[in-house]
């Protein structure tokens, strides 16, 4: 059994980030998102990632699921939420999403990563959701 702590958390991240640079420096800024999250899944799944991508979570308030669902662009390893941009600047509104679906899901660590900048460091954040070592 894999145990999921912050070192674990941390060599997945780093594939991942790995994984979008490959992209970003084949294709460059400027495309449709949809175009770098099926370039993207194709790359980590060749370096031997799980992925899935439009994932659907549903919104459930005060216990009960409601007729209205979010979909997460990828997951990776059933654990790190992927949201995908192609805009011109990171919003705060962009981060609460990614953190709204790490609550909804709870799951522990996501990545925003906009495509749409020259570097492509300049357009990751990482968010946390609790604490990624065990209790």
């Amino acid at each position: 059994m894999i145990i999921k702590n912050e070192i674990w958390y941390n060599s997945i991240t780093e594939k991942i980030i790995k994984a979008a640079i490959e992209v970003h420096r084949e294709l460059g800024p400027g495309l449709m998102e949809s175009v770098y999250e099926v370039c993207l899944k194709k790359i980590m799944k060749d370096e031997g990632l799980f992925v899935k991508n439009q994932v659907i979570l549903p919104v459930i308030f005060k216990g009960v699921q409601l007729e209205k669902e979010f979909a997460l662009d990828l997951i990776v390893e059933d654990e790190i939420i992927l949201e995908l941009k192609s805009v011109e600047v990171i919003l705060p509104v962009h981060e609460a999403q990614l953190v709204t679906y790490l609550k909804l899901s709870g799951k522990k660590l996501g990545l925003l990563i906009n495509f749409n900048v020259v570097l492509l460091k300049d357009g990751i954040r990482r968010r946390i959701n609790g604490k990624l070592n065990p209790v």
